[in-house]
């Protein structure tokens, strides 16, 4: 029987643009700095905490992830990745495929339209990727459902999609 295993895709939470910083250095704003603590909170109650992390080197994803970190039981380890900043579908894909087989579940903190693009890649066009076909906002995360071995991953069922609006805890 094929293990299941987990692929979490997070968009960093909402960052500031007022500082005139370079993109790669922009910091969460306020509402940034509110919604990644919901969305670890999410993933704690639902029992989706990551075993192994991989996080794009811009300062506002690894803000994001520091946040969403500090509310799961045990922080995972996380590799700081710079082709996560600004990647695209294949450079996703390769840095899930690099993932140890003895991992269930990992998690990729990244950028739009990235984290859209991959996700839609992996589960398709249905009914139920609609939510993610329509916006990934800042500070979501699509939880992807795959028995595909992390080496040869092609495809992917979503079977949540967090939404910071929608979760007041």
């Amino acid at each position: 029987m094929d293990e299941t295993r987990w692929l979490i895709v997070l968009r960093h939470a909402k960052s500031d643009w007022s500082a005139g910083l370079p993109d790669h250095e922009r910091p969460l704003a306020p509402r940034g700095l509110r919604d990644a603590p919901r969305l670890g909170r999410w993933l704690a109650e639902e029992r989706r905490v990551p075993e192994l992390v991989v996080c794009s080197t811009a300062r506002r994803t690894r803000e994001t992830w520091q946040r969403v970190s500090g509310e799961l039981p045990a922080p995972p380890p996380v590799e700081y990745d710079e082709d996560l900043y600004g990647a695209d579908v294949p450079e996703l894909l390769n840095a899930a495929r690099r993932t140890p087989s003895d991992v269930t579940t990992l998690a990729l903190v990244g950028h739009e339209p990235g984290v859209s693009d991959v996700t839609l890649h992996l589960a398709g066009l249905g009914d139920e990727t609609r939510e993610v076909q329509t916006k990934f906002p800042t500070g979501a995360a699509a939880v992807l459902a795959t028995t595909d071995p992390w080496d040869d991953l092609r495809t992917a069922r979503l079977v949540a999609f967090f939404r910071p609006r929608d979760f007041a805890g």
